[in-house]
């Protein structure tokens, strides 16, 4: 059940992502909105279904919560993303924050985690369609726990804070927010400020240390119901690359998002093309040969 709405949510969202480079003004604003609010259910109803109520709530506190509480702090000191305004075109604002700007958070938030646990030996089997996620550490001692845990943040970190390359020069380029002070800027990226992904590296390695204690450690593990969340990741560092450097005339954003994303996204689909061909490697190859049985096969 979990994979199925989750995969039906998420076929959803891509229908509307394609359709976005084939919208113009308020129609392209409207299904903005409509994106990220299919994501922030993606997202969360998927930690829902597939680890209870704790870990949707942690997910909904820390990302969404905290997402609305480092926007809030930003957009009225500056501190510590740069100086920044939103429009009016993303929908109604609270304390100036357009109330979808913390979804957009959570939404990427709970894939690119899953895919750091993936990446760090969270993997886990399934028995009878349950997975036998326990409430054991994935490491055997102290010393390599403490750095699978370190890298661990250090990737869902980096796979969230990523997204911002593509994310906020596709979104200033609409006009959707705009930077009084857009200097230093990255070669390429003129517009948004250096301080903007310094800033979103910051809140992401507190968001993603938050997480794990808040969540439990059903948050710890990943199995087959994951599934659309790896997808959900790769489609959006595959899809964002084609749309920066051909539909949206953003060459730059599509190397530097391609860069960024690559840290957690190529060893993410890696892993999982291992694990795919491992499964399809004939049983009777991992089977031992019983003399005067197989023999009369």
């Amino acid at each position: 059940m979990t994979r199925r709405i989750s995969w039906a949510l998420l076929a959803v969202l891509v229908l509307a992502q394609i359709c976005y480079p084939l919208t113009t003004g308020a129609t392209r604003a409207g299904l903005t909105v409509a994106t990220v609010v299919l994501g922030w259910l993606l997202s969360v109803g998927h930690a829902l279904l597939s680890r209870g109520p704790r870990v949707a709530a942690a997910l909904v506190a820390v990302a969404t919560g905290g997402g609305f509480a480092i926007e809030a702090i930003g957009v009225a000191t500056g501190v510590p993303f740069g100086s920044y305004d939103y429009s009016g075109e993303l929908g109604p604002k609270l304390a100036g924050v357009p109330l979808i700007i913390p979804l957009a958070w959570t939404w990427m938030a709970w894939p690119a985690w899953l895919a750091a646990v993936r990446l760090t030996g969270g993997g886990t089997a399934t028995t009878g369609g349950t997975a036998a996620t326990g409430g054991t550490s994935a490491t055997g001692s102290g010393g390599s726990t403490v750095g699978r845990w370190v890298g661990r943040i250090a990737l869902a970190t980096i796979g969230l804070a990523a997204w911002d390359l593509f994310l906020d020069p596709q979104m200033v380029a609409e006009g959707y927010w705009v930077w009084r002070d857009a200097t230093p800027a990255l070669p390429g990226l003129p517009g948004i400020p250096v301080s903007n992904y310094l800033g979103w590296l910051l809140f992401a390695v507190l968001m993603m240390s938050a997480l794990r204690p808040l969540a439990g450690p059903a948050a710890e593990r990943t199995d087959r119901r994951d599934h659309p969340m790896a997808a959900l990741y790769l489609w959006t560092y595959f899809s964002s690359i084609l749309a920066h450097a051909v539909f949206l005339d953003l060459p730059a954003s599509a190397l530097w998002g391609a860069a960024g994303m690559s840290v957690t996204a190529i060893p993410l689909a890696v892993t999982l093309l291992r694990a795919r061909r491992a499964r399809e490697t004939p049983q009777e190859d991992h089977q031992p040969h019983r003399p005067g049985v197989d023999a009369t096969r």
